[in-house]
């Protein structure tokens, strides 16, 4: 199959330099058959590039036929304004097949008709345009689809056309179906979850997506930029994560959501990190695998972003990742994949020369990075992973003592920066409960220690230009409601404050004299603004206060923040299964598919 696109190519592209348009006279008669003439180009590109007759006939009729079908439906949409759609069906021989329809529809109205058509199980599959889910409720044409648009099929189960399930096949096949969409909303969820995450919670309690760099450090970034990157970066992991076990139909998607969200992140950010560009190669990888390259029209333009961003983030000559990591052995991995996937669009493009160059380059790439089974297992004997043993003998060039001290060295670094985390981590812990014995809120304290970077005195002083923080989220009861007793409000008048300003402050504060009191002197007698009760403030706390005397909700509410808390660890847990605990897991590669693949484009070239 991969010969013959690249023959038809090669056809196309000689058919383009001679100027022969097969869709017009004198090659297309009036009743759109074929004209003598052609006989005359079977001989001529037959001989020119080395094939028999019989199959440059039969390619340049296919040329000659979809050019007219083209044309046909270019005019039809003009008059009728019907377009025609070429739909890429999975694991189908015939793979491309037309289909009309006006582009007022919406998705779903497309789904079924492809799924009535084609026998799919219309719940079963997932449509890709543009390199972008299909959304079914909106129409064809507000998103962006024209007319000649590539529709991507994806199957999401395997499906037999020649049999006929068991009722209990179905019956399976539906609940693996219903699991399968109830475990990409928990990932969708889980990572919403760890994307708006506050920065201040302890990371014991509360499970936090550190972003670092290529040295383990922690990168910091405004919280809008962060977000859009937790999110892009947990997308990508899970796609990766069903791409190793080869599950493309279930990544694809993954992948497209990530590009979606890395494209809401800064060019600046984008070029300090390596993972834009790796998404760009697992993308077209996936396309490959899933052998719908054709609906991909701008893999080319993919590959050349991934090469711009590898060369800026590790130099030109891959000056600055010697510098941070002293060698670049391990992402030569990454260059492989992308002289491989290079290569083969250009012998899907009819360019033999080029493809064969980069094939070559990938290939002398995969000898250079092949691991000797010996080496590693020598390796595991001194207590290190197999995935420890690959990553360092290949930045070793293969030295079995160098990479042993490597992987030593490279646990030390680590280890040194958990040291420095946990005594950062004590020493804030240390300020939280200084602040707390003083009477401030726990989120009032992590608020604070994280916006004063730490420091104790600015901490301190930054509780009190925001006496909002002070206010006690966790506790329902109405403030208005709240009895200050008159001890309270005497003691603090024998500070100097009105009655008035006493009496609120201890309402604003529950009865807190030390908070009430340190608001007060700070803000010259008299509360902030934001803290102020109003007028109106008895009437609606009564109404807040007698509906929640409607005990049948209580027990609801309780419940369903159980479960809905359940909810959140269920999908927490989604995620953070799928991220991978070594941090050049990506990096990672058997290199036994891209070995396999060589092999068989070096066969077509030769």
């Amino acid at each position: 199959m991969a010969q013959r696109k690249y023959l038809i190519a090669k056809l196309t592209s000689c058919l383009r330099e001679d100027k022969i348009q097969l869709w017009k006279p004198p090659y297309t008669n009036e009743k759109k058959e074929a004209g003598e003439e052609m006989k005359e180009l079977v001989q001529k590109y037959s001989s020119k590039l080395n094939i028999n007759e019989s199959d440059a006939e039969n390619m340049l009729e296919e040329i000659r036929c979809k050019a007219i079908e083209r044309g046909t439906g270019n005019e039809n949409f003009k008059v009728t304004g019907i377009a025609r759609l070429d739909i890429y069906l999975p694991r189908r021989k015939s793979r491309k097949i037309p289909l009309e329809t006006n582009l007022f529809i919406t998705g779903k109205e497309l789904r079924s008709q492809i799924a009535q058509e084609h026998a799919l199980k219309e719940n079963a599959i997932k449509i890709i345009i543009n390199k972008k889910q299909l959304d079914l409720g909106k129409t064809l044409e507000d998103q962006g689809v024209t007319h000649n648009a590539k529709v991507m099929v994806l199957q999401l189960e395997q499906s037999d056309e020649e049999t006929k399930r068991k009722v209990e096949e179905e019956e399976l096949q539906c609940k693996k179906k219903r699991e399968l969409n109830e475990k990409m909303q928990r990932t969708k969820k889980g990572l919403e979850i760890l994307s708006e995450r506050e920065e201040y919670l302890d990371e014991d309690t509360f499970p936090y997506l550190d972003i670092a760099n290529q040295t383990g450090r922690s990168i910091e970034m405004p919280p809008q930029a962060r977000t859009a990157l937790v999110l892009a970066m947990g997308y990508h992991e899970k796609g990766r994560a069903l791409m190793k076990k080869k599950e493309y139909e279930m990544a694809l998607p993954y992948l497209l959501d990530a590009d979606k969200h890395f494209c809401e992140c800064s060019p600046e950010l984008l070029n300090t990190v390596d993972n834009y560009a790796v998404l760009q190669l697992d993308t077209v990888w996936c396309y490959f695998r899933l052998e719908q390259l054709d609906c991909l029209d701008d893999a080319e333009k993919k590959l050349s972003t991934a090469h711009r961003c590898f060369q800026r983030c590790y130099g030109e000559n891959h000056e600055r990742l010697i510098d941070i990591k002293g060698s670049y052995g391990r992402e030569k991995v990454l260059f492989l994949r992308l002289y491989l996937l290079q290569g083969i669009g250009h012998y899907h493009s009819g360019r033999e020369k080029e493809a064969a160059e980069y094939i070559q380059k990938a290939s002398h790439l995969c000898k250079e990075l092949s691991v000797d089974p010996d080496k590693v297992h020598c390796l595991s004997l001194l207590g290190f992973s197999e995935q420890e043993a690959r990553l360092a003998l290949r930045a070793c060039h293969g030295n079995v003592e160098h990479a042993a001290n490597l992987i030593s060295n490279r646990r030390e670094e680590k280890e040194q920066i958990r040291r420095e985390e946990r005594a950062k981590r004590k020493q804030r812990l240390e300020a939280i409960h200084t602040l707390k014995s003083m009477g401030y809120p726990e989120r009032a304290a992590q608020v604070a220690l994280h916006n004063t970077q730490g420091d104790l005195d600015k901490a301190f002083h930054y509780i009190l230009d925001n006496p909002e923080l002070l206010l006690d989220e966790d506790d329902p009861e109405a403030v208005d409601q709240f009895e200050v007793s008159q001890e309270s409000i005497d003691q603090l008048m024998y500070m100097g404050f009105s009655r008035e300003a006493a009496e609120q402050a201890l309402k604003v504060f529950k009865g807190k004299i030390h908070l009430a009191s340190q608001t007060l002197a700070h803000y010259g007698g008299v509360l902030p603004a934001s803290l102020q009760l109003s007028p109106e403030g008895s009437s609606s706390s009564s109404e807040a206060s007698a509906s929640s005397k409607h005990s049948p909700t209580e027990s609801a509410g309780s419940s369903s923040s159980a479960t809905d808390e359940d909810v959140e660890v269920e999908a927490l847990n989604e995620v953070i299964e799928d991220i991978p605990e070594h941090e050049e897991d990506y990096l990672d590669l058997t290199l036994e598919e891209e070995e396999q693949i060589i092999h068989e484009y070096l066969s077509y070239i030769q």
